[in-house]
């Protein structure tokens, strides 16, 4: 049922014991596949640039604000910029397989006062995409900020035409909420923003198909996923904090 004022208006519901959020800190998150790390070029730069580089051609970039990166020094000099900053806060997808940087994401438009977060920046080498690794990538980053930082919302943004974005964060449990059309001019061209995101009350179901597909069972012989990740949002739940310390 709506709640009404004293004046018999619609309102929203009260999200009781609401207090800011922290902003994310970690600079490490551990999982069975990957770790992430905080971006540090004297560590990653390398590893990244080659990775990015063996790919056949350059449509990876063509919905990014930056690159390709053609030169290694080029990407370098990209990366001692992002690790610099806090927000957009960058890590390095790290495959525990090998101990080699492979790809980036980041933890961007922070407003803990909200609780509401957005990754971005996903740049994942060929070496990363479709692989235990890069699903386990984005649970990480999402169970630390509902689980442990505890977030309401967690975002995800991209060019409208971008179709293997759109698909990628339907599959890992993103709502698609709309288009914002001529949102921002990228490389000269207009791009119509499509929003998704997840929010603390879908997260358990999220998180729930996250870790059925993301457990070594859910594997044949030949390393091959039994079944497909299905992530289901629990719906209608909201809470205000969801916090372990809450």
């Amino acid at each position: 049922m709506t709640e009404v004022n004293e004046f018999g208006q619609p309102v929203g519901e009260v999200v009781r014991g609401w207090s800011p959020v922290p902003r994310p800190a970690a600079e490490i998150l551990r999982g069975r596949y990957c770790t992430l790390e905080r971006l540090e070029p004297a560590r990653h730069a390398d590893d990244l640039y080659d990775a990015y580089a063996a790919a056949p051609d350059a449509r990876d970039w063509t919905y990014l604000g930056v690159g390709p990166f053609t030169a290694r020094e080029d990407y370098h000099q990209w990366a001692q910029g992002a690790a610099g900053g806090t927000d957009p806060r960058h890590y390095a997808v790290v495959v525990n397989a090998t101990r080699r940087a492979v790809g980036t994401l980041a933890l961007m438009r922070q407003d803990p006062a909200h609780g509401v977060i957005e990754v971005g920046w996903v740049t994942f080498s060929r070496a990363l995409q479709r692989t235990w690794a890069s699903t386990e990538a984005h649970y990480l980053l999402m169970r630390y900020i509902f689980d442990e930082l505890g977030y309401r919302r967690y975002e995800w943004k991209c060019d409208s035409l971008n179709a293997p974005s759109r698909q990628a964060a339907a599959r890992l449990g993103f709502v698609h909420e709309g288009t914002f059309r001529q949102a921002v001019v990228v490389k000269g061209r207009n791009r119509d923003t499509a929003w998704f995101a997840v929010t603390d009350g879908e997260w358990p179901g999220v998180r729930a198909g996250f870790e059925e597909w993301l457990d070594p069972g859910n594997a044949d012989d030949d390393g091959r996923q039994l079944s497909p990740l299905r992530t289901r949002g629990s719906g209608g739940h909201r809470s205000g904090r969801t916090r372990p310390d809450s």
